[in-house]
């Protein structure tokens, strides 16, 4: 009996000490947390684009012959009328002497014939000569007139020969690489170029936009210029400021889209021929848009949603309804106010209604 009263003692003993034990609810979770403002915010279409050169000119001889000196280096900058290539002149010297005597000769020529004629009139009226003889003699200086003519072409020709043995920039701008040098012979408009030079300022930059975006981007630009941002992909910063300069005068029934282009002074170059960016066309402004970074937005079942964190520190869920994505950041239509702490990172141990440990992201 007494080993009986002592076992039902402990085991009591053993129940009390269970029931009083407090019971401990999982740690406040470590997040990363940001703010929902409100600001004006643009209103842009967003598209890839390739920076093409206003011009680019792929320099080529007018004439034939040895190349004597080659006046720039690999990747030049060089300005318009700059010499950059020399072709051995001394034919062409010869051909504008040869040009110039013959206008001489013909010249000389004309002008025994114009005295000839003159004198033939005086002695026609006095029938000392016959109709026939003052004629050819008329005929004569006439003919040489027109060789003079066809002589003086022939000097300007060669010395416009003698002027291409010069090769000089058409543009200001950037040269390629040189694809022949000194000592080489080079035809004339023969492939491939002596050296292709593209100007770098201001440069265009193309890019094609849904056609269903068309009738709303005529309307804006009717209105004044709209500005384009275009900056390299994948790349933070403000970007390169542009504005729309052209809009295709056809959809492209390939791929339903319409192309554009816009102008950027690229003063410090960072825009280069070729290289692929990521365009945003501005179209308007929205004012005291609700903001808060891309990183804050989460996706269940239901649909978009927040974590928001209260005074106390605790987390709770908080649909949104997502307008759009500007870089790193997301504009809210609904579910928001501005002004609330959202978690951008760590959401994944969050338990909504728990409490959080917050630091403020970088």
């Amino acid at each position: 009996m007494r080993s009986a009263v002592a076992i039902a003692i402990l085991l009591t003993l053993g129940c009390g000490g269970d029931a009083a034990k407090t019971p401990q609810g999982p740690p406040p979770a470590p997040v990363v947390v940001g703010k929902a403002v409100r600001r004006t915010v643009a209103v842009s279409l967003h598209g890839i684009g390739n920076v093409e050169p206003v011009a680019s000119v792929a320099v080529r001889s007018r004439v034939a012959g040895p190349i004597l000196k080659v006046h720039i280096a690999d990747g030049a900058e060089v300005v318009r009328g700059q010499a950059l290539f020399t072709i051995d002149p001394e034919p062409f010297r010869v051909a504008l002497a040869r040009a110039e005597s013959e206008l001489a000769r013909d010249a000389a020529l004309l002008k025994k014939a114009q005295d000839d004629a003159a004198r033939y009139e005086t002695l026609v009226a006095k029938e000392y000569v016959t109709r026939e003889q003052y004629e050819a003699a008329t005929a004569q200086a006439a003919s040489l007139a027109a060789t003079i003519r066809s002589d003086e072409a022939e000097v300007r020709d060669a010395k416009l020969a003698l002027s291409y043995c010069t090769i000089t920039s058409p543009i200001t701008g950037k040269a390629g690489s040189v694809m022949l040098r000194q000592g080489n012979l080079v035809r004339a408009s023969e492939d491939p170029p002596l050296v292709t030079i593209v100007q770098l300022r201001p440069v265009n930059v193309a890019f094609a936009l849904p056609e269903k975006n068309l009738a709303e981007i005529r309307a804006r630009a009717a209105a004044g210029a709209l500005p384009v941002t275009a900056k390299s992909r994948g790349t933070g910063g403000e970007g390169h400021e542009g504005r729309l300069t052209f809009v295709d005068n056809e959809v492209d029934r390939a791929t339903g889209t319409i192309r554009l282009k816009a102008e950027f002074p690229n003063d410090d170059r960072g825009l280069w021929p070729g290289q692929f960016v990521e365009v945003d066309l501005a179209l308007a402004e929205q004012v005291n848009a609700v903001v808060v970074p891309s990183t804050a937005i989460q996706v269940g079942q239901q649909g978009s949603f927040v974590f928001v964190v209260g005074g106390d520190g605790t987390a709770a869920i908080r649909p949104v309804t997502v307008d759009r994505a500007i870089g790193d950041e997301t504009v809210v239509a609904s579910g928001l106010d501005g002004g609330e702490t959202v978690i951008t990172d760590g959401q994944l141990r969050v338990v909504p209604g728990a409490k959080v440990v917050a630091s403020a992201g970088s």
